[in-house]
């Protein structure tokens, strides 16, 4: 597993090793030993997946704050997604500055996002799947969202129309988003 750093602290993009032949390919997606010798200690406790039948579908900015905070690693199985990762943990110094990264089924990339990040993603092709881990259970008097076009945070998605659910389109914009995060200085 390859172990790429991205412009934000603790944000990182996992290229796994993918063996192939006449039969096709195999690849580890998940080797917590690894994980840890990369530094990196995260026990996943449930694994999602979501079905987006069109290109253009929007899904974020989602988090869950407080105790119920998740991290996550996410992964594109079939099609493709830009992944985003925004950091709301205030006196962080990546605070509200974000980064993206295409996912696809052909790049088989991973992202790994720690807890005090909102994440979302834009499919880049119809009938799109999307897996994901997290460390956390969903807890929805948790669950939060950030307005995907919110001006203070600024991601590039390269669109201007998406299909957003009524949930998403309803999104707080981040200076009223409700969260509670704070930086710590890992020592």
């Amino acid at each position: 597993m390859n172990f790429i750093k991205t412009d934000l602290l603790d944000v990182y993009i996992l290229e796994p090793k993918v063996f192939g032949d006449s039969r096709g390919w195999f690849m580890e997606s998940w080797n917590q030993r690894t994980m840890e010798q990369a530094g990196l200690f995260y026990h996943f406790v449930q694994d999602n997946q979501s079905f987006s039948a069109r290109k253009g579908t929007l899904r974020g900015l989602h988090f869950q704050k407080g105790e119920d905070s998740q991290a996550k690693l996410v992964r594109c199985a079939r099609g493709a997604v830009f992944d985003v990762a925004v950091d709301l943990r205030k006196g962080s110094p990546t605070y509200q500055k974000w980064t993206g990264v295409e996912l696809s089924a052909e790049n088989k990339r991973q992202f790994l996002i720690p807890r005090g990040f909102a994440h979302g993603f834009l499919t880049l092709t119809d009938n799109v799947e999307f897996l994901y881990k997290a460390d956390r259970f969903y807890a929805p008097e948790a669950d939060r969202s950030i307005r995907w076009n919110d001006p203070e945070i600024g991601v590039d998605w390269g669109i201007t129309d998406p299909i957003l659910s009524e949930k998403d389109r309803k999104a707080p914009s981040f200076a009223d988003c409700d969260a509670d995060f704070q930086y710590e200085v890992k020592k």
